[in-house]
């Protein structure tokens, strides 16, 4: 088994796509963003605030170093700009999550917890600005792709399986 990277916009569902997947496969699953909040004893958004994007995208290159260096059959979920590491394709099978934008904010805007969910993604403060960023993003996130899974309307679930089924074909 190789690793899974699982690549895609901020709030697409990469967490709960990856915390579906370990319920019945043999993967675990580790999650790039709460590493770094483990590391530094912070959240994300105080990272940002305190020491700024440029300082988050170093503690990435540590974590992406660490990945691709010790950590096998796996399922990595990535914060939704760790994709620009340079070593992602070594680390791992590249999947993308995609949907639209519309329909990415929808889906945490009607999320239980959805306040929270805002509240932790500090690049969706403005939505224009984000919408921005995901059309800037988006064309680079399908060129890494080794496979592109639609979650648009989908759960968790029936994401996971497709998934799976994706990349046994693909290995």
């Amino acid at each position: 088994m190789k690793n899974i990277v699982l690549i895609g916009f901020m709030g697409v569902g990469k967490g709960s796509v990856a915390r579906e997947i370990v319920k019945y496969s043999d993967y675990i699953a580790i999650d790039t963003d709460d590493l770094i909040e483990s590391m530094e004893n912070r959240k994300i958004k105080t990272i940002f605030e305190d020491e700024g994007e440029k300082y988050f995208r170093k503690l990435e290159k540590n974590i992406a170093k660490w990945l691709e260096l010790s950590v096998k059959n796996t399922l990595i979920s990535t914060g939704g700009g760790f994709y620009k590491q340079e070593n992602l394709k070594k680390i791992g099978t590249i999947v993308l999550l995609d949907s639209p934008f519309d329909a990415i904010i929808k889906r945490i805007k009607e999320h239980p917890n959805a306040a929270k969910k805002l509240k932790k993604r500090p690049l969706l403060s403005d939505l224009q600005a984000a919408q921005k960023l995901y059309k800037q993003r988006q064309p680079e996130y399908l060129k890494l792709a080794d496979i592109v899974i639609d979650v648009t309307g989908k759960s968790a679930k029936e994401c996971s399986k497709e998934l799976l089924k994706k990349v046994k074909k693909h290995v």
